[in-house]
């Protein structure tokens, strides 16, 4: 076995060892402190559970209705033209979206296309490359009250753009087309 195996294999238990060695050095009641914690995090999982469930059902609507589906049939051209899949875009689409959604996007396209061809190890890239913008503001944002997203909205669709981007332009001159 070899140290970094070693390493990540006891490195949490090590981490949870001394914080709570420290937090008994101290004089902090950890047992406590955990036990008012997880109250908290049971708060903010009910309080999430409203946000979680309408965007599932956007998605859910999205999908369903046909729009991806026609949105796809518009850009198909301008896509070829510029040399990348037609197959990416509704993952490009979805990730900011829905983690799951894009996860079993590309689960789908290793499947048809190999996780060792260009299609494949692009979905990879955009998947490891990009977030969920709107998971994480609908349910996060709405857990803790913020109104006003939208700049917020702006930066993390522009940090997608630009993920999306970079993996085509770092794919395609790593691994050709």
């Amino acid at each position: 076995m070899g140290i970094v195996s070693i390493i990540s294999l006891w490195f949490i238990p090590v981490l949870i060892g001394f914080i709570l060695v420290y937090g008994t050095f101290k004089q902090v009641p950890t047992y406590e402190s955990f036990v008012e914690g997880g109250k908290e995090g049971i708060k903010i999982a009910f309080s999430i559970i409203p946000f979680l469930v309408g965007m599932l059902v956007a998605i859910s609507v999205f999908r369903a209705s046909g729009a991806l589906d026609y949105f796809m049939d518009m850009i198909r051209p301008a896509l070829e033209a510029i040399g990348v899949p037609a197959e990416i875009a509704p993952l490009a689409i979805i990730r900011p979206i829905s983690g799951n959604a894009a996860l079993g996007m590309t689960s789908d396209l290793m499947a048809t296309y190999g996780p060792d061809s260009f299609i494949g190890r692009l979905a990879s890239t955009i998947q490891g490359s990009t977030d969920t913008t709107f998971y994480v503001l609908t349910v996060y944002f709405g857990a803790v009250g913020i109104k006003k997203m939208g700049d917020a909205l702006k930066v993390g669709l522009l940090a997608d753009l630009v993920g999306i981007a970079s993996a085509i332009i770092v794919v395609t001159l790593v691994f050709g087309n």
